[in-house]
């Protein structure tokens, strides 16, 4: 058996199939273990992972500011991009990707934002993170479209997850959208016009040719920037729920 160092491997030897889903393999167990150890990762190694619902603001902010997440945030360049901008808020990623999870909380790291924290779990067990009323708005930023008919239910823009996002946030809260899929955006604004609960909506077919663009901040992620180069506009929504009287 002949053995190399990772230096000496040959060409032929990173080329094949085998040796790149070793390395794949071996990059995403060594960014699991780093997460493990950081403190601004949320995940079922931490004793947090269990108690943190309704104590995000004692437990892990240390402040009483305002709460937003960014759900199925990937590599958490929204959550990045706003709290820069807004050092006086706490933000918040979802997503269960434990290796995009690192590469957003890497970058809170190397940005030195102690306002960022990141949450590593499926989006439609969020309740178990978060009492109602904790959240003050919430980001979804080009979540997977689910194209099929039959997936129609496991759109973050679906009536159950909705309804789940009206649960968790404080009355008059803002829910925000912006994809470039149009059949998503078509879907998510045809459900928005049959609800008698929201107030404040207003959508765009192309948001950086619309007066709603300043609530986007310009912060752009790398899908949006891929889908911009191949022509797609931006699609962007929000709406806030009504206040119960």
């Amino acid at each position: 058996m002949i053995l190399y160092s990772l230096e000496e491997v040959p060409l032929w030897l990173q080329r094949s199939t085998n040796y790149n889903f070793t390395c794949t393999v071996k990059r995403k167990l060594e960014r699991f273990k780093i997460i493990e150890e950081r403190q601004n990762v949320i995940e079922p190694t931490k004793p947090l992972y269990q108690s943190i619902k309704g104590k995000w603001r004692a437990e892990y902010f240390k402040n009483d500011a305002p709460i937003t997440l960014e759900l199925a945030c990937g590599r958490g360049e929204y959550t990045i991009g706003l709290a820069k901008i807004f050092a006086d808020k706490n933000f918040i990623g979802v997503d269960i990707k434990g290796e995009r999870i690192w590469k957003g909380s890497t970058a809170a790291v190397e940005e030195n934002l102690s306002n960022v924290a990141f949450l590593r779990t499926q989006i439609l067990l969020i309740e178990n993170f978060f009492q109602a009323g904790e959240v003050d708005e919430i980001w979804l930023t080009f979540p997977d479209p689910r194209p099929r008919k039959r997936d129609i239910k496991r759109r973050l823009t679906s009536p159950r997850f909705i309804e789940l996002y009206k649960k968790l946030t404080k009355s008059g809260s803002y829910i925000r959208l912006k994809t470039d899929n149009t059949k998503l955006f078509e879907y998510t604004v045809e459900e928005m016009s049959t609800r008698n609960d929201i107030a404040d909506f207003r959508f765009t077919n192309d948001v950086y040719n619309s007066d709603l663009r300043d609530e986007c901040f310009d912060i752009k992620t790398r899908y949006e920037r891929e889908f911009a180069a191949k022509g797609e506009t931006i699609k962007y929504l929000r709406f806030r729920f009504k206040e119960e009287n």
